[in-house]
């Protein structure tokens, strides 16, 4: 399983904001999978990071969320990022095709529900309306 696949959302896409605000300030390859790498955090504290490609959770960084940890952090994500581009490039890829399909959803959805109330009677469109607001009331009491 890669680094990225082993990532929370949030880590991998302050990842990407690490690497595409060049945080990064060296890195160099250690191994054939291993590489090491300083990368700017918040407030200027500076981290090390070790990233192992063939065993992502051996990977390591000084960062308070992950340091004893076995969890990716986001200065992991930036440092994978700045070995392999095109791995940002395709999360990159992925995201706007799937906000896309997300965009499209949405619009399918409201036309189906624009479509079944233009369908109601003045009556009917009352007393679902109705019925809606007291079922949002009892779900919030609950």
């Amino acid at each position: 399983m890669s680094l990225i696949n082993l990532t929370s959302r949030n880590s991998l896409w302050r990842g990407m904001d690490y690497y595409e605000e060049k945080r990064i300030l060296s890195i160099k390859q250690v191994d054939e999978n291993i590489f090491e790498s300083e990368v700017l955090g918040s407030n200027d504290k500076l981290y090390h990071v070790l990233i192992d490609i063939e065993h992502p959770r051996k990977s390591k960084c000084t960062c308070p969320f992950a340091d004893g940890r076995r969890v990716i952090c986001k200065h992991m994500v930036a440092t994978y990022f700045n070995v392999y581009p095109e791995e940002a490039n395709r999360v990159i890829k992925e995201a706007e095709e799937y906000e896309k399909e997300e965009e499209q959803h949405r619009k399918e959805e409201y036309n189906e529900i624009e479509k079944h109330v233009n369908s109601l009677t003045k009556q009917e469109l009352r007393e679902q309306l109705i019925s809606y607001i007291i079922n949002e009331k009892e779900r919030r009491y609950w």
